[in-house]
């Protein structure tokens, strides 16, 4: 199978649905001519034109509350925010109004809307460009949240979220971009709300997001020489959760442990432990451990950058001490 980078699956994945649906179109900070600070656009305009490729004004509120108007009059529109972090100048828009009208209407309108940005640290963007919120949106009943970690999740996942009638939020991560996958040049799309097995093991359950799940494989890879094995499991979308995949990993490894880049406090990882504790609790030999970010804001130092969140070698000794 070939073998693309992430960026060229998101990209694959939006000029495939604008091409099977002519409701789907675009929007966003140059997104046009540039092809999108991150080129996840490009040739996106020579091929769909400026009517089906709309360059904003640096204004985010502007553009989910564009988008989310042509999502109410049956287009499906995928917003793009240039970083996630900007997304909370249209918090009003997205949690207000995107997250709620479908339930306020009784069910009688659809939001057919995918909000896109690139979230996480890695890059020294410093504290107002590195910022990982997938919580804040997860915890908004009506939105569902994305995180895909490979380039084919990225693809199928996008792709399905494009077909769903809710608003969707798509976090993908700055570093994950230039990483490479098998994709099938055939048609194809990842369900929301299905987990996946990264890597299959026996004695602890690693459920990773994101950045974590690379992370977590290496962890893995590095365990492996010591007889340790590691199952890596990325839940892929946050909301809706595949909970039965994570239960079923911590019944056969009796181990569990959640890493994640976000702020450890208050983080997904709380949810996903509370899950595993509420649900799998005679199944479990310790107490599930959480790894996730220090709680401060992403400094533009490369060091600190790099201390702030979980690291390989945090994993692999956090493995190594649930197993004592």
């Amino acid at each position: 199978m070939r073998e693309i980078t992430y960026v060229q699956a998101l990209n694959e994945a939006i000029r495939e649905e604008m091409r099977r649906d002519p409701a789907v179109f675009i929007l966003g900070e140059d997104i046009g001519v540039h092809g999108g600070a991150f080129k996840v656009s490009l040739g996106l305009l020579d091929e769909f034109g400026p009517e089906r490729v709309l360059c904003t004004p640096i204004a985010e509120a502007g553009i989910v509350g564009t988008a989310l108007g042509a999502a109410l009059t049956g287009l499906r529109p995928i917003a793009e925010l240039m970083y996630m972090d900007f997304a909370t100048v249209a918090m009003d828009q997205i949690v207000n109004q995107a997250a709620k009208i479908r339930f306020m209407m009784g069910g009688q309108a659809k939001v057919p809307l995918v909000i896109r940005g690139q979230g996480g640290s890695g890059r020294g963007n410093a504290a107002q460009h590195s910022q990982s919120l997938e919580a804040w949106f997860a915890h908004v009943p009506g939105l569902l949240v994305v995180q895909p970690s490979t380039p084919y999740d990225a693809k199928g996942l996008l792709k399905s979220a494009v077909r769903n009638d809710n608003p969707v939020v798509f976090i993908e991560h700055k570093m994950l971009y230039g990483t490479k996958g098998p994709v099938p040049e055939e048609e194809y799309t990842v369900p929301l709300g299905a987990a996946d097995v990264k890597r299959p093991g026996r004695d602890v359950t690693v459920v990773a997001t994101a950045w974590m799940v690379p992370r977590a494989l290496a962890a893995a890879e590095e365990l492996a020489a010591d007889g340790i094995q590691l199952e890596v499991v990325d839940p892929r979308t946050l909301v809706p959760l595949d909970e039965e995949t994570i239960l079923e990993s911590v019944r056969k490894t009796n181990h569990a442990m959640v890493v994640h880049e976000a702020h450890r406090r208050h983080g997904v990882g709380a949810e996903i432990a509370a899950v595993i504790q509420e649900k799998a609790f005679d199944d479990l030999d310790a107490p599930v451990v959480r790894l996730g970010g220090k709680s401060a804001p992403v400094p533009f130092s490369p060091v600190l950058e790099k201390r702030l969140v979980p690291t390989v070698e945090d994993i692999v000794t956090a493995a190594r001490e649930l197993l004592r």
